[in-house]
């Protein structure tokens, strides 16, 4: 299936840009290019690197501002959850954005348009070309609005970060398996020790840090948890 016309995300996000160009790049895959064989012709990878750092400054922009009690680190996990190629690629579908992209027949034959790191990384474009076309006033409207329900969301379910007993909870249920956790290291004078937690659970192996034992193993847990996601 053909990719469809592009105007439709403008209705979708209620963004019209002024320069289409930057649309069209944004939606172009580099399977496309290549299989297109125009070398004038530019694909979406420079505005993903763009979009990236995009999102992770807005994103971060509007949790200080939501959250103006949370440390460095919990604002980092919080950004870490919500930039992410899982959940960037489920904000994509919510746009049905794969309909959009334009993919060389190869990824159309394997299902380019549902992949996860495809969807996450237009998306990403698509962020970038908003922000170099309306600048960082559009691209910050946009963000905010499709992400503070997800920020609120997060933080009204697991507002203390409890990652231990989330994976608990998620692995005895639909594994009947338990989470192994084990201090590898410690780093640093008494005063100021940096604790290294392993952690091991069905097929999975993580590492978490922290200053506590216990900040370690939530640590731990929470990448354990963002691997399980990924897998679902």
């Amino acid at each position: 299936m053909e990719a469809i016309d592009p105007s439709g995300i403008e209705q979708i996000l209620q963004y019209e840009f002024n320069d289409k160009n930057l649309l069209q790049e944004a939606l172009r895959h580099s399977s496309f290019v290549n299989e297109l064989g125009e070398p004038q012709l530019r694909d979406n990878e420079r505005l993903e690197f763009l979009g990236d750092a995009v999102l992770n400054l807005i994103v971060g922009h509007i949790l200080m501002r939501c959250y103006p009690d949370l440390k460095e680190g919990d604002l980092s996990r919080s950004r870490a959850n919500l930039v992410n190629e899982s959940q960037l690629a489920k904000m994509a579908r919510s746009f049905n954005l794969g309909l959009y992209i334009q993919l060389g027949k190869g990824e159309i034959q394997t299902h380019g348009r549902d992949k996860n790191s495809i969807l996450a990384d237009t998306f990403e474009a698509l962020m970038a070309a908003i922000y170099l076309d309306g600048g960082f006033d559009a691209a910050f409207q946009i963000i905010e609005t499709n992400f503070q329900p997800l920020i609120e969301y997060l933080h009204s379910t697991a507002n203390n970060h409890d990652y231990k007993s989330q994976l608990q909870e998620k692995v005895q249920i639909e594994h009947g398996s338990m989470p192994d956790y084990s201090i590898v290291r410690e780093d640093g004078p008494d005063h100021d020790k940096t604790f290294w937690v392993a952690l091991k659970v069905l097929n999975i192996e993580t590492q978490g840090s922290g200053k506590s034992k216990k900040t370690a193993e939530q640590d731990a847990a929470r990448l354990a948890l963002e691997i399980l996601n990924k897998e679902s």
